[in-house]
C-alpha cells in the first residue's frame, strides 16, 4: 500500500532520476566540489533550533527501546544537508583544507503535508563553500552559475534564480524602525502564499509595525529586476541604514556577475527570504519557467553563523537542488519522458536452449565495449523475441549465426555483424531523456 509523501519511482522515472544526478554531480565535480555523505540522524536539539522546522522532524526511536538509554529520544532524520554539514566541518576542522568545496546527494525527510512535487522523503543535491574565519563574497556571486550550469545540461524547462540579502531587508526594516526584523522576515516569506494584505495585516499584528511601516516593507517586496536597476529603486523608498547598503552592494555584485556570465539566469526579487533562520545574507531561489505556480525546486544562501566551535566560525554558503521536488512535479505533468523502458540496448535472440552458451558469449564480448545486452529468456519464436524487445523499447535484436546478423527492429534493417566490432549510432547506446 502506498504510503502518502514516499515516492517510488518507476524504472522509467528512475532512469530519468539516475541521469540527472550523473549531470548534477558531474557539474559539480567541474567546479571543484568533492563529494560527502553525513549520516542521516543529528542530535534533536541541534535539528529544532534551526528555523521554523520542529513540528516537521521525523525522530528515531527503537521499537523495543532500553528506557535506560539517554539518546533514544533525543535524535531525528536530518530535514536538510546544511545542518548536518555544518556539524561535520565543526567536528573534522583539523583534517579539512579551507576554503573547503563540497557536494552532497542524500535522502532527508521532513514531515510536512505532501502535495505535487512536496514529499516526506526526497532526494537532495547540495553545494557549499565553507571557510574558518571569514568567506570571501565571491563565493556567493558563483553559486548561481553552478546551479544553472547543472541544470542547464538537461531536457528540463530553462530555470529563473530570484536572489536577495537579507541584510537589505533587515537594513530596511531597522531602518524603519522595526526592532523584530526576523520575524519581519518571516512574515514577509509567506507573501506568496497568503498575499500582499494578509501580511499587512500580520506585521502589524505580530511584528508591531505601524500601517505605514507594513506599506513600505511590502514597497520593498515588490522590487524586481534584471539589472542593478533595483538600487535606484530601493533608494527612491528613503530608508537609511549602513547594514541596507552593505546588502545592496552583495546583491548588486550577485546580479551582475550572473549578467556577464549567464544572462536571463538571475533576477533581483526583494520579496525573497528563505524560512530557515541560519541564513545572514544572500539567498536564493530557483522556479522552471512555466512552472511557477509549484515553487522553489532548489534554494540555498550564505550562513555567517551556523557552524562555530568556541571563539571560532566558519561561514558557508550553499546551494541546494531539491531533485525528488523538480522531477515530482515535472512526472506529475508528463513533461519528461525516456526513449526505453530499460537500459538494454541489444537483445541476443536464443535459437534453442543449447545454444544459450554461445549466446552468453555474444552478450559478454558486447558487453565488455560498453554495450547494455541482454540474452533472450526463452527460446520462443524468433518473432516473440522481438515481440519483447519492442514492448521493452529495446532497439537491435541479434541473431547468433553464419554470420551473425543484427536487426534495427523499429526500421527493419538487418546487416551482418561482429559482437568484436559493431557499434550501435551513439544515440541508440542508452535510453535518452527527452521533454514531453
Amino acid at each position: 500500500m502506498p504510503i502518502s509523501g514516499f515516492p517510488e519511482w518507476m524504472p522509467p522515472q528512475r532512469m530519468i532520476e539516475q541521469r540527472v544526478l550523473d549531470r548534477i554531480r558531474s557539474t559539480f565535480e567541474l567546479y571543484g566540489f568533492s563529494p560527502l555523505e553525513t549520516r542521516s540522524v543529528e542530535p534533536l536539539e541541534t535539528l529544532v533550533s534551526k528555523g521554523e522546522t520542529s513540528k516537521e522532524v521525523y525522530l528515531l526511536r527503537r521499537l523495543q527501546a532500553d528506557e535506560n538509554a539517554k539518546d533514544d529520544d533525543s535524535l531525528g532524520l536530518h530535514f536538510d544537508l546544511t545542518v548536518p554539514f555544518a556539524r561535520f566541518v565543526v567536528e573534522n576542522a583539523g583534517k579539512l583544507q579551507f576554503p573547503f568545496r563540497r557536494y552532497q546527494i542524500q535522502k532527508v525527510w521532513r514531515g510536512e503535508r505532501p502535495q505535487e512535487g512536496r514529499y516526506r522523503e526526497f532526494l537532495q543535491a547540495d553545494i557549499d563553500v565553507v571557510n574558518r574565519g571569514e568567506l570571501p563574497f565571491h563565493y556567493d556571486t558563483e553559486m548561481p552559475l553552478v546551479i544553472g550550469d547543472a541544470l542547464s545540461g538537461l531536457p528540463i524547462p530553462a530555470i529563473r534564480i530570484q536572489v536577495n540579502n537579507r541584510k537589505v531587508c533587515e537594513g530596511f526594516y531597522r531602518g524603519l524602525g522595526l526592532a523584530d526584523t526576523a520575524q519581519v522576515l518571516r512574515t514577509v516569506d509567506k507573501l506568496d502564499k497568503i498575499g500582499p494584505a494578509r501580511v499587512a495585516e500580520a506585521l502589524i499584528e505580530t511584528a508591531g509595525a505601524t500601517r505605514a511601516q507594513a506599506e513600505a516593507c511590502l514597497e520593498l517586496a515588490a522590487i524586481s529586476a534584471e539589472d542593478g536597476s533595483f538600487v535606484d529603486a530601493v533608494r527612491k523608498l528613503g530608508v537609511d541604514d549602513p547594514l541596507l547598503d552593505e546588502g545592496l552592494n552583495e546583491l548588486l555584485q550577485v546580479v551582475e556577475t550572473a549578467r556577464e556570465n549567464a544572462p536571463g539566469l538571475v533576477v533581483a526579487e526583494l520579496k525573497i527570504a528563505r524560512g530557515l533562520d541560519y541564513y545572514t545574507g544572500t539567498v536564493y531561489e530557483t522556479q522552471l519557467r512555466g512552472y511557477e505556480r509549484f515553487g522553489s525546486v532548489s534554494s540555498g544562501g550564505r550562513y555567517d553563523n551556523l557552524a562555530a566551535s568556541g571563539n571560532e566560525r566558519f561561514p558557508g554558503v550553499g546551494y541546494s537542488i531539491g531533485v525528488s521536488r523538480m522531477l515530482g512535479v515535472l512526472f506529475g505533468q508528463n513533461a519528461l519522458s525516456v526513449s526505453r523502458s530499460v537500459p538494454t540496448c541489444v537483445l541476443v535472440a536464443l535459437p534453442n536452449e543449447d545454444q544459450r552458451p554461445d549466446c552468453v558469449r555474444i552478450a559478454s564480448a558486447l558487453r565488455r565495449r560498453g554495450i547494455p545486452t541482454e540474452v533472450a529468456p526463452s527460446a520462443a519464436k524468433f518473432g516473440k523475441q522481438i515481440q519483447y524487445a519492442d514492448r521493452r523499447g529495446i532497439p537491435y535484436v541479434w541473431f547468433p549465426g553464419e554470420p551473425d546478423t543484427v536487426k534495427d527492429i523499429r526500421s527493419g534493417d538487418q546487416v551482418e555483424a561482429d559482437a568484436a566490432a559493431w557499434l550501435p549510432p551513439a544515440g541508440d547506446l542508452h535510453p535518452v531523456i527527452s521533454a514531453g
